[in-house]
């Protein structure tokens, strides 16, 4: 069930005087806070990152007798939430199918017993970044390292080596494919006193 707000809808004064309350609300969800949790965690790096997430948005109850319901609105364009989910007279809900790296935008608005609709909340937004790749070292018999770099599927990581973690150098590139984690091995690492890695993501 989807609500027009832009339709103008006559009142008698009982409606009337219930939509004053909901007015009214408007002033309450300015304070309301979304509270952003994700719904399902990040797998290993030795699975494949999922490409969509889930995010579930929790809210403070509205104290309204009038309050049957939320109706939540989102979308990646700020004052345009083109996308909406009806709740009953609960605090949480769950947005399915959001994508990494994207930065969404999220209002409520409250639902009275005629169906009538509160101003919109403020926005807030939310962006799940992709996390970093990780480095697991090895050191081989004969002295050289060999680092395994795992991360998000399809980006490149430039591998970077340093003796002072102030001058850095780039030493070979990775690019993981379906396996989600490829080895890199330094055939230099004998030649320096110490050494210290880092991965650069060039294909964010």
């Amino acid at each position: 069930m989807s609500f027009n707000l832009n339709q103008k809808t006559r009142y008698d004064g009982k409606t009337r005087r219930r939509f004053s309350r909901l007015a009214g609300l408007a002033r309450f969800l300015i304070g309301i806070t979304l509270l952003v949790t994700l719904h399902n965690p990040l797998k290993a790096f030795s699975d494949p990152l999922p490409e969509l997430y889930d995010l579930t948005l929790a809210w403070d109850p509205n104290p309204s007798p009038d309050v049957i319901g939320y109706h939540l609105y989102y979308g990646t364009v700020s004052g345009n939430l083109t996308n909406s989910i009806l709740t009953g007279n609960v605090t949480t809900v769950t947005v399915p199918g959001l994508s990494w790296g994207v930065t969404y935008y999220f209002a409520i608005t409250t639902v009275g017993t005629n169906e009538e609709e509160s101003a919109f909340s403020d926005e807030i937004s939310y962006r799940q970044e992709l996390p970093g790749a990780q480095m697991q070292i090895h050191v081989a018999s004969d002295g050289q390292f060999m680092l395994n770099v795992a991360g998000p599927v399809g980006h490149a990581y430039e591998i970077e080596a340093s003796e002072d973690l102030s001058t850095w150098t780039v030493i070979g590139t990775v690019f993981l494919d379906s396996s989600s984690s490829l080895d890199f091995t330094d055939t230099n690492a004998m030649n320096f006193s110490q050494r210290f890695y880092r991965t650069r993501d060039t294909q964010p």
